[in-house]
């Protein structure tokens, strides 16, 4: 196994949190067919996935518990990652094993969380030692969102998803609740019928405001799209609203809807659906 064979029998562990997205501008298409964007992801750590990484072996077994059996596991991003590595600095084999709890299609983040935590597994296995600045381009080799889940601290997103700066942001004095409907949107549904639009007042400024003063200004362009053809997502907002919440809003491209507020608010009376909070 040469240099890395010091880790074999070695089990790393990792907790891996969800994002949601504070506002979500689509500003541009690209001519690569992509969409420029600026939003603000802020972690979350309600609902966690959960990833154990062994040695094992010359190449990557995956064991997944929970989530979609039905995907391609060449198709995981959990692989995608470790495959990457492993290209890159000629590593052994691995052994996965995923607990997945975060919803796909949620716009949450949960794959794309999933890669990251891969890498920094990989990274902390092998001895690594890269930086985290190397680990955010391989992340952006995996997608879009991934690199924001190397430091998974908030963050301005612009460009792709791709291009983080960071800002300070603190919400652990609020509550976070999550309704995921018994539903998932794609990203590719998502985007297809989404509008570019520039010129407006730009995110950061708007989440120095108070939080109750969000709801008129702090905008996810996908809501103009996606609740005329969803129309239970626009119900489940309301209902957040109605039941106390301070701001409520998509989350990304997918079909989940959170809440901030002083306490949790469970919507599982009212719609099928699962509250994460």
């Amino acid at each position: 196994m040469g240099k890395n064979s010091k880790r074999k029998g070695f089990v790393l562990i990792a907790h891996v949190p969800f994002k949601i997205n504070l506002g979500l501008y689509i500003t541009r298409r690209r001519e690569d067919g992509y969409h420029d964007l600026e939003t603000v992801f802020y972690p979350v750590h309600n609902l966690e996935d959960t990833i154990e990484m062994t040695q094992e072996g010359s190449d990557v077994v995956l064991v997944q518990e929970g989530g979609d059996f039905s995907i391609d596991p060449e198709k995981n991003l959990c692989v995608k990652a470790f495959r990457l590595m492993q290209s890159r600095h000629s590593l052994p084999g691995v052994r996965i094993r995923l607990q997945k709890n975060i919803p796909s299609g949620a716009g949450l983040g949960g794959g794309s969380a999933d890669a990251a935590y891969t890498l920094k597994l990989t990274n902390g296995l092998f001895d690594l030692n890269l930086p985290d600045s190397l680990l955010e381009q391989y992340a952006a080799e995996l997608g879009s969102d991934v690199p924001f889940f190397i430091q998974a601290s908030p963050a301005l997103a612009t460009g792709k998803g791709e291009l983080l700066s960071p800002i300070p942001l603190d919400l652990t004095h609020k509550t976070i609740t999550v309704f995921k409907p018994d539903f998932s949107i794609s990203t590719a549904e998502a985007y297809a019928q989404v509008r570019p639009l520039s010129g407006r007042k730009p995110l950061v400024s708007i989440l120095h405001d108070d939080t109750k003063k969000w709801q008129s200004e702090l905008v996810n362009d996908f809501e103009k799209t996606l609740f005329p053809k969803y129309p239970i997502l626009a119900e489940i907002k309301q209902k957040f609203y109605n039941l106390g919440a301070e701001y409520a809003s998509l989350s990304g491209s997918g079909s989940a809807v959170f809440a901030i507020a002083d306490k949790p608010i469970d919507l599982t009376p009212y719609f099928n659906g699962k509250t994460v909070q």
